[in-house]
């Protein structure tokens, strides 16, 4: 798939190339992206240039991982959001922000409107989001974005080679009023287990 670029009310999510990379090596070296997200650290400017040379692109390429840099309509990077597709329709949400942004419901607007692009362009139904418990900020995002905290996952993250739990949260098309591609049938009735 040929990237595309999506804009909300105040930001513009495109992909990022090697011209983004100085940005995206600055931002990482925040010991809190490091700590709470799955990037090598210490964070070298090599991998930086992995990512936005080789890793994004092949991403959009073979229909696996849809990778947004976020910015201000000024250039600015403000965060970085991808969307992985885990199984069919099935995609999960992962994104971080860079220090001087967070508190401005930046990430939470791009959620959503990439969100709304998986529905609609990529015929996804379900919108996973996953943090290591813990991770406040990263939750406190996926609640304000509308996504239903589901439970948590015992050792469902290897962050650098440690087993970790997390919270595991989804996002529907109808939590932002749009059609299922495929039927859905909730359970009857949850609470009883029935």
């Amino acid at each position: 798939m040929d990237p595309v670029t999506l804009t909300t009310d105040r930001l513009v999510l495109r992909v990022v190339g090697p011209h983004d990379t100085d940005a995206v090596y600055e931002a990482a070296q925040d010991p809190d992206i490091q700590r709470w997200t799955t990037i090598p650290s210490p964070y070298l400017r090599e991998h930086a240039a992995g990512f936005t040379d080789q890793m994004v692109p092949d991403g959009w390429a073979e229909g696996s991982m849809f990778t947004f840099g976020v910015f201000l309509p000024s250039g600015e990077l403000v965060g970085m959001l991808g969307i992985t597709m885990r199984s069919l329709g099935v995609g999960e949400v992962g994104f971080w922000a860079t220090k001087e942004h967070r508190g401005r419901g930046y990430i939470t607007e791009a959620t959503v409107a990439a969100s709304r692009w998986a529905f609609t362009d990529l015929s996804v139904d379900r919108v996973e989001w996953r943090a290591e418990v813990g991770n406040a900020g990263s939750r406190a995002v996926a609640e304000r974005a509308g996504f239903v905290i589901e439970g948590t996952l015992r050792s469902a993250i290897n962050n650098k080679g440690v087993r970790r739990d997390c919270w595991v949260g989804s996002l529907l098309p109808s939590d932002l009023g749009l059609p299922s591609t495929a039927p859905y049938l909730p359970a009857a009735d949850r609470a009883s287990g029935v």
